[in-house]
């Protein structure tokens, strides 16, 4: 599966979970590490962990392997590494609090921001 692909994937199983302000980062030829970020947030902690398990059932069915996740155990902050697309799923002040779209600099016409349905 390609990098979009896997993107497309992602997004759509966090629009199925109702996820928040969904924001993708093309990360391509800024950095190495992944091709994008994704970044959402939760309305609980029990949320985001059902987001979490949802989405890395989702991508091993898609065929995705080599996944990694930090976080679920708290899941304030959940992290997942699917290769070319890193997913992080936030509480909104912890997303607020760290702001890592700000980090990555992006303009906002970078920026797609995918707009839920909520």
């Amino acid at each position: 599966m390609n990098a979009r692909a896997v993107r497309d994937c992602v997004l759509q199983s966090l629009e199925d979970d109702k996820a928040i302000d969904t924001a993708v980062v093309d990360l391509e030829g800024k950095t190495t590490i992944a091709d994008y970020m994704v970044v959402a947030s939760g309305t609980s902690q029990r949320h985001i962990g059902s987001m979490a398990d949802k989405l890395m059932a989702r991508l091993k069915a898609a065929g995705i392997t080599d996944l990694a996740a930090e976080g679920l155990a708290e899941s304030g902050w959940v992290l997942i590494d699917a290769g070319d697309v890193i997913v992080h799923l936030f509480r909104a002040e912890t997303r607020s609090f760290y702001d890592i779209e700000r980090l990555w600099s992006v303009a906002p016409s970078e920026r797609l921001r995918v707009v839920s349905s909520n």
